[in-house]
């Protein structure tokens, strides 16, 4: 003890002379209660002159008191810079256009003034891929934090990612001496120098910033026990061996905020280059914050350089990995130290991943790609997760960051040109196989393949079946883009086929015209005119669901009835008029089609293809409602219904099952029309409770519009309301937003 009071004493005489609480004194001066109950307990002796000012203004010292209190501050500082060694794990500059990340230097903010579980420290570990910033981000939230811990703020960069990482034991050595332990008081083994600094850090308050971790082994002696101590660790590999941590996974920059990091870069010159060049930079550089680094200290460094130039370098994607350097600095040189961490087999399965089609994929399909067993590739995919290389999901599905992958597929030059062919071929016919298979669970009459085999491990069910195709819609899609590109035309076409039936089920994907289009083109390519002509008819059909172009689905129903007629195909020739008559409705031309719909209905009784007959009634009744003739209408769709619900009837099922809810809302549309309205409400009520099972589709949005008009005029106002806004949630999802704004404001109150 000296005798003369220091800091904290001080401060507490005059918040008490003051008559002020520290919460009363903490929003005068804007210090947070909990630094300045900190600074008055001695665990801060030295804040900063910014701090010190503010708090003599808010308790109006002046002369002698202000100029002690500031003193000593002063001397509290001092006294903690020379108590260690200088230059000894020194905390790095800031990079002073540092942007964004403000939730995480929340998080890491309230990490530092946790409080310690008992028996264990507080220590945060940050992990992403290489570039994603996570050095930065520590190194800024340790300066923004120092002031809150007056006992140091230490930095150690363990080299994780090198050949030769930092031992354990070296790195202990190196924080006990920024510690203030001389050399000759430093314990000679590993365990011995962890415990003592564990008990340096009990009672000190210092925050230990430990860089570029590699592995559990690594880190784990040099995390703080109970008590004062923190630590904050940066990791490219997850380390998830570790117990007791509290993670932070760190993402790409949204665009907001990587914009803005880019103008900070740049500065003056942010201006002349413009909001839209810059805005275009950001979105090429994929959010990561080296990447954007790099693209900021080109152009600063390169004041005759234009933005909007280097821009459409950059949109070059086979040469856009490579612009990605200035100096010293190189994205690909920050994942290559990953990869290079990488075993063999790893390695293999990375850059064979390139070549995906689609941006996602799973465990399955790295097997395929990685010619690997699927346990092989479940252990090539964790340490590719571990390592930041790639990003996972609770759904179990994978993906690259889209530089990662431009870097992946520069590392298959790795394999000979023979290898990649394979490579290609092996996942372009698996993908086109499975797809294949997983459409034809849709067929009428489709029985379970016989027989085991690995494919019916991912697709055994028409659930599973369905959510593969949709899950895997990039994938499969994409195969089917390469095998027509390389005139596999009879595996496109079995394909494009197999999907006709399921894609019913899907009205609304984008995808359809090109499937379609491709199966037709492969049939020309064959000479198949009867599977041109039915590729045409599907093609007729995507034209036909909202919103519908009829024009486009008489010209591929006229191509297809020329195609189908010339090769005998009676079935197409059937299909090509129902098509017709579809388009002639659509266009308000009904009383000629009628005539095509009732030709195509007498075909297909003829052939006994009840399911298609069904569907040509349906039309036909469409007509005659379009007509005002509501009574002949409900003939025909109480026909249809008739035809649904007899098990004798001859319909297949589950096409029966299919069609019931929209023959029940074409029903109830008539009877709301003939003014039976307790009829039409019992019955559009039965099809959107069928409908709720099925996923989104134009038709189950017209059944809840259809019934909540009919509510409405019953006088159930709340009832139609919850209907309408129902209505509009399912346009939404089929993205028909006037639909949506219209059944919106039907359902305001």
């Amino acid at each position: 003890m000296t005798g003369h009071p220091g800091f904290g004493e001080v401060l507490r005489g005059h918040r008490h002379a003051a008559r002020l609480t520290l919460e009363q004194l903490a929003q005068v001066s804007g210090v947070s209660a909990r630094t300045l109950s900190d600074l008055e307990r001695g665990r801060s002796k030295g804040p900063q002159h910014r701090t010190v000012t503010a708090l003599a203004d808010a308790l109006a010292l002046e002369g002698d008191a202000r100029e002690q209190l500031i003193e000593l501050a002063r001397d509290g500082r001092l006294r903690d810079y020379w108590a260690r060694p200088a230059g000894v794990c020194e905390l790095p500059r800031l990079v002073d256009d540092f942007t964004g990340r403000a939730a995480e230097l929340d998080w890491i903010s309230e990490l530092a003034y946790a409080e310690s579980p008992q028996g264990a420290g507080v220590v945060g570990l940050i992990t992403g891929s290489g570039g994603m910033g996570k050095t930065t981000l520590a190194v800024r939230a340790a300066h923004m934090l120092r002031p809150s811990f007056p006992g140091g703020v230490f930095f150690l960069d363990l080299f994780g990612m090198s050949q030769r990482p930092m031992a354990a034991g070296d790195a202990l050595r190196l924080l006990l001496r920024a510690l203030g332990v001389a050399d000759r008081q430093v314990p000679g083994g590993v365990q011995g120098r962890a415990s003592l600094y564990r008990s340096l850090l009990r009672d000190r308050r210092v925050l230990v910033v430990l860089d570029n971790a590699g592995s559990e082994e690594q880190v784990r002696p040099l995390l703080p026990g109970e008590g004062a101590g923190r630590a904050l660790i940066t990791a490219r590999r997850l380390l998830a061996g570790l117990e007791g941590v509290r993670r932070l996974a760190l993402r790409p920059l949204a665009l907001p905020e990587a914009t803005e990091l880019l103008t900070g870069i740049l500065g003056d010159r942010a201006v002349s280059d413009g909001e839209p060049a810059l805005t275009r930079l950001a979105e090429l550089c994929e959010g990561l914050p080296l990447a954007l680094r790099i693209t900021g200290n080109r152009l600063v460094s390169r004041p005759g350089w234009d933005a909007a130039e280097l821009a459409a370098r950059l949109a070059d994607e086979e040469r856009r990995l490579d612009q990605f350097k200035a100096g010293d600095l190189k994205v690909a040189t920050a994942f290559a130290m990953s990869y290079e961490q990488l075993a063999e087999s790893a390695r293999r399965v990375f850059r064979r991943l390139a070549v995906v089609p689609g941006r996602d994929f799973d465990a399955a399909l790295a097997a395929v790609a990685g010619g690997t067993s699927a346990g092989e590739a479940w252990d090539a995919l964790d340490e590719l997760v571990d390592l930041g290389l790639l990003q996972d999901s609770a759904a179990g599905r994978y993906r690259f960051h889209d530089l990662v992958r431009r870097f992946a597929r520069e590392r298959l030059d790795e394999e000979s040109l023979a290898e990649r062919a394979a490579l290609t071929e092996r996942m372009t016919s698996w993908l086109l196989r499975m797809a294949t298979m997983a459409g034809r669970w849709f067929e009428p009459g489709f029985g379970r393949p016989a027989g085991p085999g690995p494919d019916l491990a991912v697709v055994s069910s028409a659930e599973d079946a369905e959510l593969w195709l949709r899950v895997d819609a990039d994938n499969w899609l994409g195969a089917l883009r390469s095998a027509a590109a390389s005139g596999q035309h009879s595996m496109v076409l079995d394909c494009a086929e197999s999907m006709h039936w399921f894609s019913d089920r899907w009205p609304h994907a984008s995808h359809w015209h090109e499937v379609f289009t491709l199966g037709s083109e492969a049939a020309a390519a064959l000479g198949d005119l009867a599977q041109q002509a039915a590729q045409l008819n599907y093609l007729a059909w995507v034209h036909s669901v909202p919103p519908s172009d009829p024009q486009a689905v008489l010209r591929c129903a006229t191509r297809a009835l020329d195609l189908a007629t010339r090769s005998g195909a009676t079935a197409q020739v059937a299909a090509s008029h129902q098509s017709t008559g579809r388009a002639l409705l659509t266009l308000g031309r009904l009383d000629e089609a009628a005539a095509p719909a009732s030709r195509a209905a007498e075909m297909f009784k003829t052939l006994g293809d009840l399911d298609s007959y069904v569907q040509c009634l349906s039309l036909i009744g469409l007509c005659r409602y379009g007509q005002g003739r509501y009574s002949e209408a409900l003939d025909y769709f109480c026909s249809t219904l008739a035809l649904i619900d007899d098990e004798e009837s001859g319909m297949t099922p589950a096409i029966a099952a299919q069609s019931r809810p929209y023959a029940l809302l074409q029903t109830g549309q008539c009877l709301g029309a003939l003014g039976r309205r307790t009829e039409a409400i019992t019955t559009l009520t039965e099809a959107v409770g069928l409908m709720e099972a099925l996923h989104p589709n134009f038709r189950q949005a017209e059944a809840l519009e259809s019934l909540a008009a009919l509510l409405a005029k019953d006088g159930r106002a709340a009832e139609s309301r919850r209907t309408y806004a129902r209505a509009a949630q399912v346009f939404k999802a089929i993205d028909d937003g006037e639909a949506s704004s219209r059944c919106d404001a039907l359902a305001a109150p």
